[in-house]
């Protein structure tokens, strides 16, 4: 399947890295003087997820992103587990790489669980995290509600549906979870290329061990993010099944002095369905961390 030349001008401006004894393809926009932002990916895509809203932040702050381990263009090891808390060492590791310490966050879906791991690890006081802003996703696992097509992957058929798969199926389950302005079929065909990539449609049933991985270190995830002291928002598009407005009145009852926008008629890709109102909600919560520092 063919790139678009959006997808192919991201690649073209990006880099594979090796961290931690793998391949990791990375992009950075890094300015002197601005404040350093990570941006963690969600499953089953890739750090393509960011393109709508790179080019505004990239104006503002010193960018990060990388596809993780198993996504995208990064390495996709046969036989991986893909614990969550790798996928955490990699983040710091490309961190390292380039020179940041104390950044921004900014995570959707999977990266969020990511993003609760280095919160963990900041309540530990083994990392230094700036501000945390998560999009639709897990944070809780008995809220998490997952498509059909993730239970299948998750199951002892995981491997043969993975294989299985093709690139309709992949459309229909995004357009599933999409709320009034779904991504478009050239970003779904570009992001599908990326899940293919190098037999990627295998990792898919041991990465999909995410949701596991949630429900077994709930107590160490969900309670770094209600005791820690790290600025914290959640931006909700409340139209999406699986982590949508059921999700933020989970959020709001657990989390002390809750900060979250909710986005009507989105779904689970705010930054793909409604870039404007994240970009919005986001330079928001940056100027008021701004106003108290």
């Amino acid at each position: 399947m063919e790139s678009s030349p959006a997808l192919a001008a991201w690649l073209a401006t990006g880099q594979r890295v090796r961290l931690l004894g793998h391949e990791l393809f990375t992009r950075a926009s890094c300015i002197s003087g601005r404040k350093p932002l990570l941006l963690i990916h969600g499953f089953p895509t890739a750090s393509y997820d960011w393109h709508r809203v790179w080019p505004a932040l990239a104006a503002r702050y010193s960018l990060y992103t990388c596809d993780l381990l198993g996504f995208g263009l990064s390495d996709k090891p046969r036989g991986a587990s893909y614990p969550i808390p790798q996928q955490a060492d990699l983040c710091e590791a490309m961190l390292a790489h380039f020179g940041v310490d104390r950044p921004h966050v900014l995570a959707h879906d999977y990266g969020d669980t990511v993003a609760q791991e280095l919160l963990a690890r900041e309540l530990e006081g083994r990392s230094s995290l700036a501000s945390v802003c998560f999009l639709n996703g897990g944070l809780f696992p008995e809220k998490h509600r997952p498509r059909p097509v993730q239970r299948l992957l998750a199951s002892a058929l995981g491997p043969l549906v993975a294989r299985a798969m093709g690139y309709r199926a992949f459309e229909r389950s995004m357009m599933r979870v999409a709320g009034a302005n779904p991504p478009t079929e050239v970003e779904l065909r570009d992001l599908w290329t990326l899940i293919e990539r190098d037999d990627g449609r295998v990792a898919l049933a041991r990465l999909i061990g995410y949701m596991e991985q949630r429900r077994a270190n709930r107590a160490r995830w969900v309670g770094a993010l209600v005791n820690s002291g790290v600025p914290r928002r959640l931006l909700c598009g409340a139209a999406d099944p699986v982590s949508g407005r059921h999700l933020a009145v989970h959020y709001r009852e657990l989390v002390p002095a809750a900060d979250v926008v909710v986005f009507e008629g989105v779904g689970h890709y705010p930054q793909l369905e409604a870039p404007e109102a994240v970009l919005e909600a986001y330079l928001e919560f940056r100027a008021a961390l701004e106003l108290v520092a």
